[in-house]
């Protein structure tokens, strides 16, 4: 007998299942037969419980168990039979009326959509572009260079300067009172770098060792520290030791210091394009990957399965929560996380995904295992000993499949720029990486 399927409402459908009642029971008996060889009752020895015992103590839970896989089974044979593309779990509710001897259910489920791509000649995608210039070179050794400091006493009449190291005790009051956080003993930080508010490093520049000042700090209304964001306080700072920054010089010895195959300024110079390079192709890569992708949501037409929309903005909740839980929020588990808020991020993936499986499938954009082999490659070069790292990625089907996924989404990119009307942009370096010039 042929399987009917009602279209409810768009990807919605229907399909009425009739089971019989005695499959279900002889199934029950097998399994509660089953249980009985194994279950434990008091005042009876394993294996000799009574059946009618058994029945009383399990029967109820095992039929409910029977009727899921049961039901479960008939409606995925009935969606084979209709060659229907299932989204999501079905919502499966028992019907009334049904001819003796039966048991009839309504299954209600979504479909996968059809998915329209249109023509892509005409959409412009902007395709970015950037260097390493000598400067992005420069600047990354200074960091390195920063990195492996070293500190020497400033004689007692040296005043602070930019870049010192200071060693102060502090006490902050507001309104004359004491306030969390307001208040430390032998507290080191480098002037100048932004560890501390602008106000505060102003005050301690130009003090000399031993030297005490009183200064009034004014909290920005957005400091991270609620009780205080937006307040002034009154500060009594103590200079307890100065320490000038001395910077290695960029020479042999510093290349080598860093492990540099080739140990000279040259190498060294060399070995941060490389990593820089490698960085930058990567982060053009995912910027012009979004790109693609943008034009390519936008020119298609769909229908979302709100089963799948619900299961990804479940799955975003879990992520938040989990978040919380990561930040010390007590009862991260149980706070209450409006669907709202993740439901338009949720469609967004939702539309992405299915439109890239079409596309993938409509032009056979699959990740071929040299393409997966190359990236996997150029991953693991950055590491001490790349094939480990390759090994790595082989021995796990999870790290393979976030590589495939990866590989998919760049062929997808590639064929949307291939069609598409693509927009030649170039940015610098210190933009590309969001850094200030």
């Amino acid at each position: 007998m042929a399987v009917t399927v009602e279209t409810l409402e768009k990807l919605e459908r229907k399909i009425t299942l009739s089971l019989p009642v005695t499959a279900i029971q002889s199934e029950v008996d097998v399994r509660l037969k089953k249980l009985a060889r194994t279950v434990k009752m008091d005042g009876f020895r394993p294996g000799k419980v009574p059946m009618n015992v058994v029945a009383q103590r399990y029967g109820y839970s095992v039929q409910y168990e029977v009727m899921n896989d049961k039901v479960g089974e008939a409606f995925a044979m009935a969606a084979n039979e209709a060659q229907v593309r299932v989204a999501g779990q079905p919502r499966i509710t028992e019907k009334e009326g049904a001819p003796s001897g039966e048991l009839t259910f309504d299954a209600v489920f979504e479909v996968y959509p059809e998915v329209k791509i249109g023509d892509l000649s005409g959409v412009e995608v902007e395709k970015t572009a950037s260097e390493v210039s000598d400067a992005a070179i420069d600047k990354t050794l200074d960091i390195l260079r920063k990195q492996r400091r070293t500190f020497a006493l400033r004689s007692l009449d040296t005043a602070t300067a930019q870049g010192d190291r200071v060693t102060v005790d502090f006490e902050g009051k507001i309104d004359g009172e004491t306030f969390s956080g307001g208040k430390a003993e032998d507290f080191q930080f480098m002037v100048g770098e932004g560890q501390m508010l602008k106000e505060f490093e102003d005050a301690v520049l130009g003090m000399k060792n031993g030297e005490s000042k009183t200064f009034p700090l004014a909290f920005p209304a957005d400091y991270h520290g609620k009780d205080v964001a937006g307040k002034t306080a009154d500060f009594l700072v103590t200079v307890k030791k100065i320490e000038a920054a001395h910077l290695p010089e960029v020479n042999e010895a510093l290349a080598k210091s860093l492990g540099i195959a080739d140990a000279t300024v040259e190498g060294l110079r060399s070995d941060i394009r490389k990593n820089l390079e490698r960085e930058v192709k990567f982060r053009l890569q995912g910027r012009n990957k979004q790109a693609a992708m943008d034009a390519l949501v936008a020119k298609a037409e769909l229908d979302l399965p709100k089963s799948i929309v619900q299961s990804e903005v479940d799955r975003l909740k879990e992520g938040a929560r989990a978040d919380l839980k990561q930040r010390g929020i007590k009862d991260a588990d149980k706070a209450e996380i409006p669907d709202d808020i993740f439901v338009p991020q949720a469609e967004r993936r939702v539309r992405l995904g299915l439109v890239v499986a079409e596309l993938v499938r409509a032009n056979e954009l699959h990740a071929k295992p040299e393409q997966i082999k190359t990236h996997i490659e150029e991953l693991a070069s950055s590491y001490e000993r790349p094939a480990e790292v390759v090994r790595w990625y082989y021995s796990d089907n999870q790290r393979m499949a976030e590589v495939e996924a990866v590989v998919i989404e760049s062929n997808v990119a590639e064929f949307v720029m291939s069609k598409a009307k693509v927009i030649d942009k170039s940015v610098s370096f210190d933009e590309l990486m969001g850094q200030q010039g």
